[in-house]
């Protein structure tokens, strides 16, 4: 297996922000544009470009979410990729990423990940101008619309354009300039030009792309869309199938969850969470066929706010992380392995929990015995099987 050389240059994708904005009910980095998120483009970009170490600063929450979409961007450079949870403002962001930078690392590019279609000629724009010698460079665009000066619903003054500009991202800097101005900050600023500028540097420009929009308001979000779909590269996803398996000891506290019910006058299963076998297997057959990782990627026990969750959580979790993918689940099949319980009488109504936790996709559920074979024919504990196919949204 080859080695990759320590990079000189490491990017810190800003991907903590709540995306209010736009509306979308959730953290604006993981909706979807067609069936990948915001954060998947943006990587994509990011990895096509220059060698860097690319630390993703993430929601509180959705760490194990970035990581997924991370490594599947990366391919082969899946060692250079750290995760690291964001702060409340940007710039207390934008510091969690500085601060996991790697010792080698000089040149430091932040990139909002809501610039999500950013091509990879931008960044290496960025990247030869600090490595010419600026002590930072940012992306810009001229402005070609006439700017005028108002003052309430008075046109008051003409501005001269010719020393406007839009600034985007990537914006790179020496990181000893850039680490320096955080340091020192007193205030927040807009951007991380605006900070290094206060500080006395000088800010070089470098063009920037029409394509390396900020995805803020649906508006954005639908031209995004557009511009997606119109690459002839992209096509319709066929719909998908994944496997899923699962297995859990009798010898936990409490009561009995298995297949989102509650199961009285039985021995519970052990876990980080209920231990309910039918719903975890079900996780994995869905995070599996959609290529988004696994119930370790997602609700690890690294992740405490899933100790002792039920089968709801789980499945209504996992069907959002596939929504905002762009997937959605067609249906799913799972057998279930165990002396006990007996899940004849109970068959619908745990096929019906299941299903609503889902949102409404259809699950079967199917039980048998081992014939006295193994440790689910011992009693120890409880075996369970899932298939699940998607589709794209």
């Amino acid at each position: 297996m080859s080695i990759l050389p320590v990079p000189r240059v490491g990017i810190v994708v800003v991907a903590a922000g709540s995306g209010t904005r736009l509306g979308a009910g959730g953290p604006k980095a993981f909706v979807g544009i067609d069936r990948h998120s915001i954060l998947r483009h943006a990587l994509d970009g990011v990895f096509s470009a220059p060698t860097a170490q690319v630390v993703i600063v993430a929601p509180d929450g959705r760490e194990g979410d970035a990581r997924t979409e991370a490594l599947a961007a990366a391919g082969d450079r899946a060692d250079l990729v750290t995760v690291v949870t964001g702060g409340a403002t940007r710039q207390e962001s934008v510091s969690a990423g500085l601060a996991a930078l790697w010792g080698d690392v000089e040149v430091v590019l932040v990139h909002d990940a809501a610039r999500a279609l950013t091509p990879p000629e931008v960044f290496a724009r960025v990247i030869a101008a600090v490595e010419a010698g600026a002590a930072g460079a940012i992306p810009v665009l001229p402005v070609v619309d006439t700017i005028k000066r108002v003052a309430g619903d008075e046109i008051v003054g003409v501005v001269d354009r010719s020393e406007l500009a839009s600034a985007q991202t990537p914006q790179g800097f020496r990181r000893d300039v850039l680490a320096a101005a955080y340091a020192a900050a007193m205030q927040d600023f807009t951007d991380d030009a605006a900070l290094v500028a206060e500080a006395g540097h000088t800010v070089s420009a470098v063009p920037g792309h029409p394509l390396a929009f900020k995805i803020t308001t649906a508006a954005d979000l639908d031209r995004a869309r557009h511009l997606v779909v119109a690459v002839p590269a992209v096509a319709a996803a066929p719909p998908r199938i994944g496997v899923g398996t699962d297995v859990h000891a009798f010898g936990g506290d409490g009561a009995l969850w298995l297949a989102g019910l509650e199961w009285g006058g039985e021995q519970a299963l052990s876990g980080h969470s209920d231990g309910d076998a039918v719903a975890h297997a079900i996780v994995d057959a869905l995070l599996a066929a959609a290529g988004l990782g696994d119930i370790g990627t997602h609700f690890g026990t690294d992740q405490p706010q899933y100790a002792g969750a039920h089968a709801d959580a789980f499945l209504g979790r996992t069907a959002t992380i596939l929504r905002e993918a762009g997937w959605r689940v067609g249906n799913v099949s799972v057998q279930v392995q165990a002396n006990r319980p007996r899940f004849a009488a109970r068959r619908a109504e745990a096929e019906r929990a299941l299903s609503d936790a889902l949102g409404g996709a259809p699950v079967s559920v199917s039980a048998t015995t081992t014939d006295g074979l193994g440790f689910t024919g011992r009693g120890e504990g409880v075996s369970a099987y899932a298939v699940a196919l998607v589709v794209p949204v």
